[in-house]
């Protein structure tokens, strides 16, 4: 049986595994399935429609599953859909879809997240990022994996963070960040390579040589989108392993509707 403290409200129609743990004065409703080994701190609250995978840690004080903030959401049975390994601070706030989008607000595995961050409805964060203090993402907002986003950034709707990308501290993002760039200020603008991330995943000189040259194809040669993505195209082969970076970077690019920052 789920370890339950006894000031604990737990509907009996909720899904919890035999190794969850809920602390004092959390409230957890009856849509909601917990999978093995999660710990839920005390007082918080998990609602709406919510799935939460393997060990996860969850602080005290966090609101899972809520209603979107969206004024046309009218009570639609919209998700949220939360990976295995996440750790979860306090005062985090996550909601769920809309039938606007894809009806689901979806988070990875393996994510840092600190606390007072919000996940407004429809944003899909992937997996093994770092999500510093009072990060605010919009709704619609998709954040891929191996991330750093600096504390106190807010995030524009519809915008998308690419793969290893790093946005510093208090920064407003409301243009596409690609794979591999840093940014920040506010507005954000690019700074630099993202080279640390890659570096510590195991990359070798020569890839990250090749994430350099594509940083200075798009943001250092004066060439438009279109000639740098061009240029970025030639580089497959020079390097065979950093092929896959290059694929990436290209694809986010193709479906940057938004604009870049530049």
């Amino acid at each position: 049986m789920a370890s339950i403290h006894p000031t604990a409200i737990v509907d009996p129609q909720a899904r919890l595994a035999d190794s969850v743990s809920v602390g004092a004065y959390t409230t957890i409703g009856p849509h909601v399935t917990i999978g093995e080994g999660s710990s839920v701190g005390s007082h918080c609250v998990i609602e709406g429609h919510t799935t939460i995978g393997r060990d996860n840690r969850i602080f005290q004080f966090a609101s899972l599953g809520a209603a979107p903030q969206d004024k046309k959401y009218a009570g639609e049975p919209t998700k949220l859909i939360i990976g295995d390994r996440n750790t979860i601070r306090e005062f985090t706030t996550f909601n769920t879809g809309t039938v606007q989008d894809k009806g689901v607000t979806q988070i990875g595995d393996d994510n840092w997240i600190m606390a007072y961050v919000h996940v407004a409805h429809d944003c899909v964060i992937g997996n093994d990022n770092v999500i510093a203090n009072s990060v605010q993402f919009a709704g619609h907002v998709t954040v891929g994996n191996h991330t750093l986003i600096g504390g106190i950034s807010g995030v524009h709707q519809f915008v998308r963070i690419g793969d290893f990308a790093m946005l510093g501290f208090q920064t407003r993002l409301s243009q596409d960040l690609p794979p591999f760039v840093q940014a920040a200020g506010n507005p954000a603008q690019a700074q630099n390579v993202h080279q640390e991330g890659p570096r510590r995943r195991g990359y070798s000189a020569e890839r990250l040589s090749t994430l350099k040259q594509m940083y200075k194809l798009l943001y250092r040669k004066g060439l438009t989108l279109e000639a740098s993505k061009a240029e970025i195209a030639a580089l497959r082969g020079q390097v065979p392993e950093a092929d896959a970076d290059i694929d990436m970077m290209l694809a986010f690019l193709a479906d940057a509707s938004r604009g870049i920052v530049r």
